[in-house]
């Protein structure tokens, strides 16, 4: 099972790290969790499409799905927190 502090800052790092919005960091954060065995590409790519249909911005909404598929409900509060944390504090 993966660890959420795991969760935590892998997505800390991508949203300190990666710029030019949700579009720009998809392939960084493809190359994160798929290149972890975390998810399959064609789940990712499934995500990917979720996320640029549902409201909001698509780095959060990448980030509540991959959380909640990894350890459900805790798993995307901890997520969205980590991607969102950078941009809260600049």
């Amino acid at each position: 099972m993966i660890r959420l502090r795991d969760i935590f800052f892998v997505f800390l790092r991508l949203g300190a790290l990666t710029f030019g919005g949700g579009l720009a960091m998809l392939p960084i954060i493809k190359k994160e969790i798929v290149g972890r065995g975390w998810i399959r590409e064609d789940v990712f790519n499934d995500y990917i499409a979720v996320a640029q249909v549902a409201p909001g911005m698509i780095a959060i909404n990448i980030a509540t799905l991959v959380g909640m598929h990894l350890r459900k409900r805790t798993g995307a509060l901890v997520a969205v927190i980590g991607v969102a944390i950078p941009s809260l504090l600049i």
